[in-house]
């Protein structure tokens, strides 16, 4: 137990970071060149997957080309910032480390969540959804604003007092297995793992479009935080992949602006202002209440 009371240098966090952050990204390509391999011995390998793996990666490049020039500077500086006006001086030590690790994947389900639920806020997370398959690469279809809405939900870390550096660690690690999650090759594992942990069963029922599969299993590492807050669903039937109203397109500028194409689209066509901010802020497919004559509602 003495380790737990070992101090984390910056120098170490920074180092983790960057190793585990490449050298998974190098397991993912070797993954995914499995994935494909086993498609095609099952003779499930076509140009549509074929051309939406490629997408994915696009859509990448997109989101690291926007993190970069506009956020990866001040997402960092925000965090070092806030960390002089923290409430507590929290040691950098492994027992915070772990402690960090769960409260961020506390904050990753709500993040998560309010993506899901804010149609704005789904516009650029909806790209990640729009993929008809399922496999690593999926994990790697970004929107143009995902990497921007994790800083609100995780800078209360660095306020209450730990490392911000550690916080960007843990942040990295919840991303990361989130991103091993996404395969058909593992099936679902001992009951008590799928009771406690979040597995590719649980998150291919996340990525469904089925409509009991709908808002469903929004953890990071923990599917604790589903079942407690009523969002847990078990995956049973056949999950079918991708949104409620398919993009059906391998086009890279489609898949990565289409959210906000379609929001805007659903703004413009929506009578009156109040409405129009209903759409924005109410989650996807919000409509306002048809209001009932008083000789009907008799």
């Amino acid at each position: 137990m003495e380790f737990l009371n070992r101090h984390i240098s910056d120098f170490q966090l920074n180092h983790w970071e960057t190793l585990v952050d490449d050298w998974f990204f190098v397991f993912a390509l070797a993954f995914l060149a499995f994935e494909l391999i086993r498609y095609a011995v099952g003779k499930k390998l076509n140009w549509e997957m074929t051309g939406d793996t490629v997408t994915n990666f696009v859509t990448l490049a997109f989101f690291i080309g926007i993190t970069f020039v506009f956020m990866g500077a001040f997402y960092v500086g925000a965090y070092v910032w806030a960390s002089q006006f923290a409430v507590f001086d929290i040691p950098t030590t492994w027992a915070s480390f772990l402690i960090v690790l769960v409260l961020a994947d506390l904050a990753y389900y709500w993040e998560h969540r309010i993506l899901h639920r804010i149609n704005f806020l789904w516009a650029t997370h909806s790209v990640h959804h729009s993929s008809p398959f399922f496999n690593i690469s999926v994990a790697y279809r970004h929107g143009p604003l995902d990497g921007f809405w994790p800083l609100f939900f995780h800078l209360p870390l660095v306020l209450l007092g730990f490392n911000p550096f550690m916080v960007l660690v843990v942040e990295l690690l919840v991303q990361l297995y989130q991103t091993a999650l996404h395969t058909e090759v593992v099936g679902k594992l001992w009951k008590p793992i799928e009771w406690i942990m979040n597995t590719p069963s649980h998150h291919r029922v996340h990525h469904g479009s089925n409509r009991k599969y709908l808002d469903k299993n929004y953890a990071g590492i923990f599917i604790i935080w589903d079942r407690m807050f009523g969002t847990f669903a078990e995956e049973k039937e056949e999950v079918v992949y991708g949104l409620v109203t398919p993009i059906n397109s391998v086009n890279p500028f489609v898949a990565f602006f289409h959210g906000f194409q379609r929001l805007a689209v659903d703004v413009w066509k929506m009578p009156g202002f109040g409405n129009k901010m209903g759409v924005i802020f109410g989650p996807p497919g919000w409509r306002p209440k048809k209001k009932t004559s008083a000789s009907s509602a008799k």
